[in-house]
C-alpha cells in the first residue's frame, strides 16, 4: 500500500516537473491582464444595471 503511494507521488511530481508545460512570464501576464480588463467591463455593466434599476424603481415606486 505504502509503495503504491510513493509511486503515485513520484509520477505526479514527474508529469508536473518534465511533461508540463508552463506559460512564460510574459503569456502569464497577458492572460492576467485580460483577466482583470473582463473583470473591470462586468463589474461596470453591472453597476450601470444597478444605477438604471434603482432609479427605475424609485419613478414606479416613489418614496
Amino acid at each position: 500500500m505504502f509503495k503504491k503511494i510513493v509511486n503515485y507521488c513520484k509520477a505526479c511530481y514527474d508529469e508536473l516537473a518534465h511533461k508540463t508545460t508552463w506559460p512564460s512570464r510574459a503569456q502569464l501576464t497577458h492572460s492576467a491582464m485580460v483577466v482583470l480588463s473582463a473583470s473591470l467591463v462586468i463589474a461596470l455593466v453591472v453597476f450601470a444595471m444597478d444605477f438604471v434599476f434603482q432609479h427605475v424603481m424609485n419613478f414606479v415606486y416613489p418614496s
